[in-house]
């Protein structure tokens, strides 16, 4: 694997951080495109990530609950 693409991706992961997130999962791939005749390989990077917000614990940030909410996967 190239190092310019890791390198991309350690830049990738540090601003996600540096805003707050937690990076929880992260898969590079690389590959030679497809759709390109040149022969310099692409890469896709996926990056899961979480952040907590405040709220009031009901899965609503602002603390309203949408009472006409028919979801069957709600608990109520």
């Amino acid at each position: 694997m190239d190092e310019d693409m890791l390198a991309d991706q350690r830049r990738l992961v540090d601003r996600i951080e540096s805003e707050g997130w937690d990076v929880t999962d992260l898969e590079i791939s690389a590959y030679d495109s497809p759709w390109s005749d040149e022969d310099d390989p692409e890469a896709t990077i996926t990056i899961t990530a979480r952040k907590p917000y405040e709220g009031d614990g009901n899965g609503s940030a602002d603390g309203d609950e949408d009472e006409d909410d028919d979801n069957p996967f709600r608990l109520k």
